[in-house]
């Protein structure tokens, strides 16, 4: 025990000794963060939602680059053959590194923590469970960089097999860049990097409910790191002659590997595990007005009866929407001043399509209306049929199949105009921030303007902002609520057609709403109006999928 405190003391002595040490070690992490803080600088919450992401690069890069470096660096120069005539066990040298390496790693997680909180991050819910969680997190990674260290016969073998796993597990392993925003075969890929459970176990401890949310991605992490440092110790070399490809125990490796294997497997076998979830929220009072609706009603999934399908304006079709009361509700601010309503104008029967504007991730932004031009042989009722309505109140089923291809539309967990599937419920500080939002749209000035038609429209931006941000994972949510509070004051005969409305004539009405969101405590302004109403035209097409069952929740 003297020999391995001995060592552990000369390593750190070492390592504050040496500058290049201390600046990949501190300065790196604080980038990270900095980068992650532009990133979501519009979060109201700073970086709360992305701390597991942050811990895990910092141990990761670490136990990739860190450790084996030292590790081999050292065996160059014939350090450890001077180790292997002290009266010390083996395992004491290698122990003592290891945990040199470990208090390292906790000094610059602190390091990022208080930076984080000096931005504006609360204190973790959970503390100590975030130190257990770290740790086990940081055990995993150190066997990763003992077995590197043992297959790098140099340090620029080194960075290339550090590279080799580093920048997979960012990409694809779930920390750099979120699951929901990879595709279902990445998701299911990412089932065997570390990476993912490492995230899933530090953030449940920073917003969720502890490590009992968590007892899969700790005995994940366990297994990992016990077989790593297993086959990093069975291979362990002292010289830098002794080449691995000559060296004996060469099949540990593949017990490194089949740990990873094991992981996956067992999370594929799972199902439930195959998508890493989030924090559950709180247990708090259930309530109307303090719900998010992550499961729409039947009314918004089961397709539309016959007659419905037939024709919507065949509906009962009473006046437009009345303007919600608000002294029903709160007492009642001064009215905005009323947007104009727009024209309807006729527009021709070919629709040209819509080219989106390229949004985050390239994908397409919106639903690509299908050109019709019916032939002039056509019989009159036909053509009539084919007509495009005068207004809003003149929009039929007949219209909404041929105008728009619901199959083209982004993907509600992709990075384009997200939603949130049903049973995937947000974190304590997001559920929170929602139920601040959805009280303030009850006294939102643009939620009562008399026009329906821009009505609809402005509630769409509050949808659409958060998206062109990329306020994650708020924009996800966001809509959930809109959707709820625009059942709740139209009528879906009437909002089927209103949404298609909106969705059709993306250039009407005005943007004054997007002014007033400061008021819903939506931080942060979108430069890119264009791309704005571009979002407003796909939530608005998302919206009317599911209210005429050509969408399910997905």
């Amino acid at each position: 025990m003297n020999g391995l405190l001995y060592q552990l003391r000369i390593s750190l002595r070492l390592h504050f000794r040496n500058r290049m040490a201390l600046l990949y070690s501190y300065l790196f992490p604080t980038i990270f963060l900095v980068a992650f803080w532009v990133l979501y600088r519009h979060e109201l919450v700073p970086l709360a939602a992305h701390m597991g992401e942050l811990l895990t690069v910092t141990a990761l890069g670490g136990a990739c680059f860190g450790l084996p470096t030292t590790m081999v660096s050292e065996r160059e120069r014939g350090v450890w053959r001077r180790y292997r005539l002290a009266p010390v066990p083996t395992w004491s040298l290698v122990v003592s590194t290891v945990v040199g390496r470990y208090v390292l790693l906790i000094l610059a997680a602190l390091l990022q923590l208080a930076l984080a909180l000096a931005i504006g991050m609360p204190l973790p819910r959970h503390p100590i469970a975030l130190w257990v969680a770290f740790t086990f997190v940081a055990f995993a990674f150190l066997g990763l960089g003992l077995v590197i260290a043992t297959l790098a016969d140099n340090v620029p073998a080194v960075q290339a097999l550090g590279q080799c796993i580093f920048l997979p597990m960012l990409i694809i392993g779930g920390v750099a860049v979120r699951l929901e925003s990879l595709p279902a075969w990445a998701q299911h890929l990412s089932a065997f990097f570390p990476g993912r459970y490492a995230v899933e176990a530090l953030q449940v401890s920073v917003t969720g409910d502890g490590l009992s949310a968590a007892r899969f991605s700790l005995l994940a992490l366990l297994l990992i790191g016990g077989a790593g440092c297993l086959a990093g110790a069975k291979m362990f070399r002292w010289e830098a002659q002794q080449r691995f490809a000559a060296r004996e125990g060469r099949g540990w490796l593949a017990v490194a590997l089949a740990a990873w294997a094991a992981v996956g497997l067992w999370a594929e076998a799972g199902g439930e595990r195959a998508v890493v979830r989030r924090p559950a929220p709180w247990n708090r009072a259930a309530s109307p007005a303090a719900t998010v609706r992550t499961e729409p009603p039947a009314s918004i999934t089961e397709p539309l009866s016959p007659e419905r399908a037939t024709n919507v304006a065949e509906l009962p079709m009473p006046s437009p929407p009345a303007v919600p009361s608000k002294s029903a509700r709160r007492a009642p601010a001064t009215r905005a001043p009323e947007a104009p309503a727009p024209p309807a104008t006729r527009l021709p029967v070919a629709t040209p399509e819509m080219t989106p504007s390229p949004g985050a991730g390239g994908a397409p932004a919106s639903a690509s209306p299908r050109t019709t031009a019916p032939p002039a042989t056509e019989p009159e009722d036909a053509a009539t049929a084919d007509a495009e309505p005068a207004s809003w109140r003149d929009v039929t089923m007949t219209h909404i199949e041929r105008d728009f291809a619901f199959e083209h539309l982004p993907p509600d967990g992709g990075v384009v105009s997200p939603i949130a599937s049903p049973g995937r419920d947000p974190d304590p500080e997001l559920e929170e921030q929602l139920e601040e939002v959805r009280a303030a749209l009850l006294d939102w000035e643009p939620g009562y303007v008399e026009d329906p038609v821009q009505r609809v429209r402005n509630f769409l931006f509050v949808a659409a902002v958060p998206d062109v941000l990329q306020l994650e994972p708020l924009e996800r949510y966001v809509p959930l609520v809109v959707f709820a509070r625009l059942q709740e004051d139209i009528p879906a005969s009437q909002l089927i057609k209103l949404l298609y409305w909106v969705a059709k004539h993306p250039s009407e009405g005005d943007d004054a709403a997007v002014d007033q969101l400061r008021f819903l405590d939506l931080a942060g302004a979108p430069g890119d109006m264009a791309m704005t109403r571009e979002r407003v035209t796909v939530y608005a097409l998302k919206l009317l999928g599911r209210l005429t069952g050509k969408i399910e929740s997905r």
